[in-house]
Parts: structure tokens; sequence; C-alpha cells
């Protein structure tokens, strides 16, 4: 299976050396993205794009399938084309192979070839669209030859004595090669507004890391682990990145006795900058990453961003900053974070009371004062640090064993948690047993739901979360369940 890969456009306008480390850094995504989801990889560098063959002749149908996902979700290809690649010395040669595989299609039908050619020949690029053109009209029913508004678009790429026909195109993810751009350092809670810019960041090309401020909920916590795994795990899991909390009870309990209500919400974002900022400076991070958004809440003023921005000692980043917020659940829903969003526990809703959109700064520093001048080093001291690949296991608790079979029970139900739009992609269907679409992120508040009678077989396509959420229900002391891996 071979495909040929577009880059992104703001990378083909670069200066040969800059072009040059962009591509270095691509292909070397590539290999780490491929290796991580299990499939081989062999990828050939070329001025204007990439050739890329994924495993043998032999490979099954999933794991073209599974390649297809993985190369639409890697940040610095703006599209690729699957291909038939073949030798050829005649333009009889070329409609030998795209004759049966463009043919059947014209019956009824206006079509156009169309040739991108590259090396030099003997002839031109419209004069291969016209012999091969010729030979279609000539060969298969069809309505005609519209070279405007084609029906049915031929497409073929000759690179030297080598011809592409292509069979499928894919649209990529765009963006710049993760880790070409720095290191940054994400503050996500779990909402909307963290995930969406959190993709943001990873789309241009940041190496994104995670810190998640930790308000006294563990179950906040845990889900905000697994969008966190989520996201890596389908954009940026060509990098090794972590997964930093800090315990934030001590701080939040002394801004909400000693601090004044006006101001809270801003006093509480300074502190999350200074810690932040110096985690950033520990793990070689350049930037912070927030989701926040001109005026959308009382501490997202102009004027509260500023005085938020002068607690921080490191470049702090908002993607967002423009955005509606109805624009930005509508991105959530199409990254496939905003399940989270919607079934996130909430734990920092109170702290402002009546909040004050424009105070003075020699105010907000007044009231900061009120507080134990210990506070971030004691944060930054108790930062718990977790490499991101851990988080299933480390949220599965390795203690509680769940049994993982191949072949389901009787009577048997098969959850099936994957993420909405993959198994809209790929339907699960299991032959005389019931299977009931629960995606991962709302098992834990949904599973009690269904009938406590049944057995439910948990299953995704990469075995990580039905681990993962089979090991939490019986941690809660749900004993009917199981994981289903099927051969």
């Amino acid at each position: 299976m071979k495909f040929i890969l577009r880059l992104f456009p703001e990378i083909s306008i670069k200066s040969r050396p800059v072009r040059n480390r962009l591509i270095k850094v691509l292909m070397q995504n590539l290999f780490n993205v491929a290796q991580h989801h299990g499939f081989d990889i062999k990828v050939q560098a070329q001025w204007d794009k990439l050739i890329v063959k994924v495993g043998g002749d032999d490979e099954s149908e999933k794991t073209q399938a599974l390649a297809v996902r993985e190369l639409s979700r890697v940040p610095g290809i703006h599209s690729f084309l699957e291909v038939k690649e073949f030798e050829f010395t005649t333009f009889e040669d070329i409609f030998a192979v795209a004759g049966p595989i463009y043919g059947p299609a014209l019956e009824g039908k206006t079509f156009a070839v169309r040739v991108r050619r590259r090396g030099n020949h003997s002839f031109t690029s419209q004069e291969v669209e016209r012999m091969v053109g010729g030979m279609f009209k000539a060969h298969y029913p069809n309505a005609g030859v519209s070279l405007n508004h084609p029906d049915v678009q031929i497409d073929i790429e000759i690179d030297q004595n080598r011809a592409f026909v292509i069979t499928h195109k894919y649209q990529g993810m765009g963006g710049y090669p993760v880790g070409s751009q720095g290191s940054a350092l994400s503050l996500i809670s779990g909402g909307f507004d963290s995930g969406v810019s959190t993709y943001k960041a990873i789309h241009r090309g940041m190496k994104v890391n995670y810190l998640f401020f930790n308000m006294g909920g563990t179950a906040h916590e845990l889900g905000v682990k697994q969008e966190a795994y989520f996201i890596w795990d389908r954009y940026a899991a060509s990098h090794r990145v972590k997964f930093i909390t800090i315990p934030f009870e001590r701080i939040v309990g002394q801004i909400l006795e000693r601090t004044h209500h006006g101001v809270r919400g801003v006093i509480l974002k300074r502190m999350m900058m200074r810690v932040g900022s110096a985690i950033a400076q520990r793990i070689k991070a350049e930037a912070l990453i927030t989701g926040e958004s001109v005026g959308q809440v009382s501490s997202q003023t102009v004027t509260n961003l500023g005085h938020i921005d002068a607690a921080a000692d490191v470049v702090v980043l908002r993607p967002l900053v423009m955005e509606d917020k109805q624009d930005i659940v509508d991105q959530a829903w199409a990254i496939g974070t905003a399940g989270f969003a919607e079934s996130m526990p909430e734990y920092c809703g109170v702290i402002s009371d009546h909040p004050n959109v424009c105070p003075t700064r020699a105010f907000v520093e007044e009231e900061e004062a009120k507080m134990d001048s210990d506070l971030v080093a004691d944060a930054v001291e108790k930062a718990a640090f977790l490499e991101i690949k851990e988080i299933p296991e480390n949220t599965s608790k390795l203690e509680v064993e769940v049994e993982t079979v191949s072949t389901l029970g009787l009577n048997d139900v098969v959850l099936d948690v994957r993420a909405p739009d993959d198994a809209a992609k790929a339907p699960l269907k299991v032959e005389g047993h019931e299977v009931i679409e629960l995606p991962f992120y709302k098992v834990a508040s949904e599973f009690e739901k269904l009938d406590e009678l049944k057995t439910y077989a948990l299953f995704c396509d990469q075995g990580v979360m039905s681990t993962m959420q089979a090991r939490e229900l019986k941690e809660r002391g749900h004993h009917n369940v199981k994981i289903y891996r099927p051969d």
C-alpha cells in the first residue's frame, strides 16, 4: 500500500534549509506514529512530497484502514493520495493499470484525465491526458470528455519512468510537524476551551505537555487524564510528553478564605501562571497554553488578562483568544473532545462571586499578599509527573485484574467504548450479541443505568480504553465486566 503525501502549504514556501528541517521532523514523526500504532512504514522524501509505503503487499485491510486513519491525523500533511505504482514505457502501460480502476465507473458519466509529471520525457502532460483519455473513451462506455466539470476525474502522476494511478484521495490535518515549533505546557481543565487550544497548539507544530491543577476532585483528575491521553494518542503520539498534576487545594482554600470575592478568579489564574511558569522551566517548555478568550468570563477581560500575564515568567499563548464560544464548541466536536467537556465534573466555578472585570493591579496584588508566601513553592514541590503513555495503566489501578476474552459468552453484551467518530466510521457488529455504543468518557457516569444482571464485554480498537474503563468499573464494585479482544 503506497501513498503520496502533500506537504502543508506553509512548509512549501519556506527556504530550502527550513523546508528540509521540517521534512526531516515530519519523517521521524511518521515513523514514531506508525510504531505507536503497530504498523510498518517506509518513507522517501522528495522536494514537494513524501512517498510512504505501508507494510507489504499482503497487508490486511484492517492495517490499511489504520494507516489511512493515522496519516490523516499527523500534523504537517495537507492531503495524501493512495496510489498504484508501476514502471511504464508506453501510454498503453499506463492505461493497462488505470483502466480497471476507473473504467467501470465511467458508464453514463463524463470524465477527464489529469496528469502531473516530474522528470525529463519526450512527451508533455497534455499529450498523456489526450492519449490515455482516448483509450478510456474507446474501451469503456461513457458520456464523453468534459475538461471543465467532469463527473469522474482520472488522476495520474508520472515521475521519470514510474507512474502512479491515484485510487483514493484523503484530507490531512495540515499544520506544522509536531516538535518543529518548540515545546509548550498546556493548562488543561477538561472543558471545551482547553482541549481545543491544546489541539491548535499541536496543529501549529508544538510539542505539548499537559498541566492539571487538582482542586480536590479525583473524578475530575481521572477525566482530564483520559482527555489528555486521547488528544496525545490521536494527534501527537510522535513525541513523548508528560502529564503533570499540581495539588491546588491549599491555594484554593486561601483564595476563598482570605481574598476579596471580586478578584478571586484573577488571583487563581495568576497563581496558575506562577506555578505553570516554574513547571515549564523545569521541563524546558517555552510557553504556557490556555483556553482563554477575550470577554468570555470575568477573568478574561483585557484588563484581567493583563494582570494574569504579569504573573507569568514564560510566554502565554492563547490560541482561542478571539474565538466565539459556539465556534469553540463546534471545534471540540470536530476533534473529538466535546464528550469529555460535557461529562467533566467542575470544581472551579465557585471561585469568584460578583467578580470585578477591571480591578487595578495594585488592588489585585494587595489581595494576593494576604496569602502565605510559600504557596507556589509548596505546590511545585508536590507536583506529580507522569509519562502520558502511562496514563492507561496509571488510571486503571494495576492491582485490579479483569478477564480478557476473544470469544463471547452466550448472553454477553458488547459495550463499544470507542470515540463516536471511530465507531461511526467502522460500526461494530457481533453476530448473536447486542452491541451498545457508549463512548469511554461516558462509561463512568452511564454504566450504572445499564441492566446490572447482564455481563458487558468492553471493546475498543487497540484495547487501551476498554482495559482502562473495565478496570475502573471493577474497582468501583461492578464485577459484571470483561475486556473483549477479538482475534
